[in-house]
């Protein structure tokens, strides 16, 4: 045992055997993002509580502890676990823990640490305990309804929300714009509207309920009526930015969106996020003078404002105006923006559209461990790399994984996808093989491993990965995706692949790459006009060089090879290096386009 644990374990003994447990997070929040049912318990990170509840806990009502050797023993493989990153572990300690001492605290803990590990079966255990101990606690009742929510048991959620929502009468909007956050990624949108509809039925004048009501009815497919609830909500609080945004959003065109925004800046001028959405808008539809009036204004109404000069300047980055956007950035660090680390990994983004690899390094290395530090490590690698400093950028991500253990898996992933990128794909394979092998249930490093597996010809694994996929998650729409699609484009199994293609549209409807995938499929069968209009909507949705290289694919079997090349060249000038867009213009111009007609 080395000297700094051991100083570190006696200084736990003496807080243990002096004080009430002192409970610290298990893992650094500015490393490791919990899970989204770790989250869901505290959904809106701008909310209050749900009540008022007391922060000090009455320690008369709190068991009487013998300090025992197995309580500290528990305590600390609880502890130690979490800080080395074994949250299982550690949830299964602390939960243990709180059955045998029945005390409020560990019990709070240990469903804490249960949902952070994604053990939902440990943290409803944890969450019924506390519930049956502090019944009237707020908190209580909000993880056991995160809980349910979370094992899709909304009918026994109901009743807790309803106590919730009718017992809070500290926030005006009764916690409901938490309550949508925390059912957004339900998979039964029409069950989540059923529930939201009966939950905001008490609340006409709340304008939140509205709300809420907007973004279930949204999710479900019921336009009309989210349009009709989120006026509903606007009209109950006309100066209430977030709504007016969102009714822009959901109108059917752009031209709506752009008149909407325009008429509410007349009324209120100085809605910011309005006229930086109204912005993005012109942007979009390459508006880019009228554009540039809005920017002028926000930075006139709003001198000095830091909010204001990050959101024009990541807007002049969109527009490639990278001088701009190095001023107002660089001024909204001289403003004192409350989150510099993000300025940081902005102006890193900005010297890499420059190709200033150097530079970027610079400012990917001044963010510091926050919620950019996950992004601007992965970022600095990609830069060392670009560098032609492979072998230093693999390093990076090795040492700070070791450094950081919670977020060890995403740093490998970074350093295989780097593999890749360099065209190792053995080495990126068999580096997640390793990985595989201690995280055998890892649903990101079980999809990275299967698509590095076709590109090492080991298709038997892609298609063995693929499947435990989605056994372990069945909702996982890219899995049937790439499944599907690796058989289409081999042609077999077609109708297999069309049936896990269409899972995958179920799952995601629009979603261009799935979309491609069964534009593939029809042409794989021959069927030409509907493989060239389900590819011509997957190119709509995103103008990828893939999805054009099978498009102009389909075209030149129609016969129509002017057409072909027209689209194949669109996509030459904006991804001139795609590998797939070159082989089929290979394929069909072993010369290449250049001097054709």
């Amino acid at each position: 045992m080395n000297a700094k644990f051991l100083v570190s374990l006696l200084g736990t003994l003496l807080l243990v055997a002096c004080a009430p447990l002192s409970l610290k997070p298990v893992a650094p929040q500015e490393v490791a993002k919990p899970s989204a049912e770790a989250m869901a318990a505290s959904p809106d990170a701008e909310a209050k509580p749900l009540d008022a509840e007391a922060k000090s806990q009455d320690t008369a009502n709190l068991p009487k502890l013998d300090l025992n050797e197995q309580i500290l023993y528990e305590f600390l493989l609880a502890e130690v676990a979490g800080q080395r990153g074994h949250y299982p572990l550690s949830a299964e300690a602390y939960l243990d823990l709180a059955e045998s001492t029945r005390d409020p605290r560990l019990v709070e803990r240990a469903a804490e640490v249960a949902l952070f590990s994604r053990r939902l079966d440990l943290a409803h255990r944890a969450a019924r305990l506390w519930l049956d101990l502090a019944p009237d606690s707020v908190k209580s009742q909000q993880t056991m309804a995160a809980v349910l929510i979370a094992e899709k048991k909304l009918g026994e959620a109901r009743p807790i929300l309803e106590k919730l929502i009718a017992g809070n009468r500290t926030r005006e909007d009764r916690g409901f714009l938490g309550l949508g956050d925390l059912l957004a990624k339900q998979p039964d949108k029409q069950a989540v509207l059923g529930l939201v509809q009966d939950l905001v039925r008490p609340y006409p004048d709340v304008p939140e309920a509205h709300f809420v009501l907007a973004q279930a009815a949204w999710n479900a497919g019921r336009h009309d009526l989210a349009l009709s609830e989120i006026a509903a909500a606007l009209r109950l609080r006309p100066d209430w930015e977030m709504a007016a945004l969102t009714q822009g959003r959901l109108l059917p065109s752009a031209a709506e969106s752009l008149a909407f925004y325009r008429a509410y800046l007349q009324d209120h001028p100085k809605a910011a996020d309005i006229r930086l959405a109204y912005a993005r808008l012109l942007i979009d539809g390459k508006n880019y003078a009228e554009a540039q009036r809005e920017f002028h204004r926000l930075m006139t109404d709003f001198p000095g404002n830091p909010d204001v000069s990050v959101a024009v300047g990541l807007l002049s980055l969109q527009l490639k105006d990278y001088a701009a956007a190095d001023v107002y950035l660089q001024q909204a660090l001289a403003q004192h923006y409350r989150d510099p680390d993000t300025v940081y990994l902005y102006l890193g983004q900005l010297e890499e559209s420059r190709n200033q690899w150097e530079h970027a390094l610079f400012w990917y290395g001044k963010v510091g461990e926050g919620a950019q530090f996950v992004p601007a490590q992965v970022r600095y690698a990609g830069a060392l790399a670009k560098l032609g400093r492979l072998d230093d950028a693999r390093k990076h991500l090795q040492t700070v994984a070791a450094q950081h253990a919670s977020i060890a898996v995403v740093l490998l992933q970074a350093e295989a996808q780097l593999l890749r990128e360099a065209k190792q794909y053995r080495a990126a394979y068999d580096l997640l093989d390793r990985a595989l092998k201690k995280h055998p249930k890892d649903l990101d490093l079980l999809y990275d491993h299967a698509m590095l597996a076709e590109k090492v010809g080991r298709v038997d694994v892609l298609e063995r990965d693929l499947r435990k996929l989605i056994q372990l998650k069945p909702d996982h729409a890219q899995a049937y995706n790439a499944l599907g699609y690796t058989l289409a484009d081999r042609g077999e199994r077609l109708d297999e692949a069309q049936r896990l293609i269409e899972k995958a549209l179920k799952l995601a409807p629009d979603d261009a790459f799935s979309l491609d995938s069964l534009g593939w499929v029809y042409y794989r069968r021959g069927q030409l006009a509907k493989a060239e209009a389900t590819l011509q909507h997957a190119l709509s949705l995103r103008p990828d060089p893939e999805i054009a290289a099978h498009l102009g694919e389909v075209q030149w079997m129609e016969g129509r090879h002017d057409e072909a090349q027209e689209t194949w060249r669109k996509a030459l000038q904006a991804s001139p290096e795609n590998e797939p867009l070159q082989a089929v213009m290979k394929k069909f111009y072993p010369e290449g386009l250049a001097g054709k007609p």
